[in-house]
């Protein structure tokens, strides 16, 4: 399978990816595909055609194959790499029916744009981004499970028994490198873990960050409201209102009242 396609089609989803996203990214192609490539495939390469069990009954090798082996390591992982990271082209697609949506947005409207940036998660991008992510952790654990339950524990013994037919009677059976290949088997399996965990990791992120900028906003119209419920008016009376009255100021204005009323009155008289 041409892996590096697939790598250079899922880079671009790195401009559309949190901090999280980067990293589930970055371990999906380093810890993964390159060991699944470069290693894995020649380590169980040889599984088949290294199989023995002591005995010379035809179809008895085959048969305690099968049933030691019910699907390869190999297929398994390729099938888990290809599910964990189609989720992804998932936002690619969104993304560029944003893009042509904008595009013929502007072809009608004299160039004004639909989307600011339509890589932005927001809106329908942003649950498509989410549901990604859950089906990527949803996929990586399936496997895990479906490993798990195959192989007994993520475990692979040095002897085997078997007793199914043709076989004349229980036979013991040998895999090659099992050491190895159990050594290979943990790799895969912790770091499927550890991309598990960047996508709950990512999806708190996501959440968390959707609910502050919602009670950001919703303080923000309270505060909106608060304002025009309540509008400024005249808050501060005029400073006369609390000038204080100076009794004295009073008693000589009407002491000099009374003395020029006086005067009036004499000046009256001698006329």
């Amino acid at each position: 399978m041409n892996w590096s396609g697939l790598e250079n089609l899922l880079s671009g989803v790195n401009k559309y990816s949190t901090a999280f996203g980067r990293i589930w990214l970055s371990m999906v192609f380093v810890f993964r595909v390159m060991v699944f490539v470069v290693a894995a495939q020649r380590v169980w390469g040889d599984e088949s055609k290294d199989f023995v069990c002591n005995t010379k009954q035809p179809g008895c090798n085959n048969v305690c194959y099968d049933h030691i082996f019910p699907i390869s390591h190999i297929r398994l992982w390729a099938l888990q790499l290809i599910f964990v990271t189609c989720p992804s082209l998932m936002v690619m697609a969104h993304v560029k029916y944003r893009e042509g949506k904008d595009r013929k947005y502007m072809a009608g409207h004299q160039g004004s744009h639909l989307y600011a940036n339509p890589g932005k998660k927001r809106g329908g991008l942003w649950w498509t981004y989410l549901v990604s992510l859950v089906f990527k952790a949803g996929f990586d654990t399936s496997f895990l499970y479906i490993l798990y339950r195959i192989y007994h524990g993520y475990d692979l013994p040095k002897l085997s028994k078997c007793s199914l037919a043709p076989c004349p009677n229980t036979v013991d059976c040998f895999i090659s490198r099992p050491t190895e290949k159990k050594i290979f088997m943990l790799f895969m399996v912790v770091s499927s873990a550890i991309c598990i965990l960047m996508c709950i990791l990512e999806m708190i992120y996501l959440i968390g960050k959707r609910i502050l900028k919602m009670i950001n906003i919703r303080n923000e119209n309270q505060r909106v409201v608060f304002a025009d419920q309540h509008e400024l008016t005249a808050i501060t009376p005029p400073r006369s209102q609390y000038r204080r009255a100076d009794p004295t100021l009073a008693e000589s204005q009407l002491s000099l009242s009374k003395r020029e009323k006086t005067e009036g009155r004499q000046k009256t008289t001698l006329l």
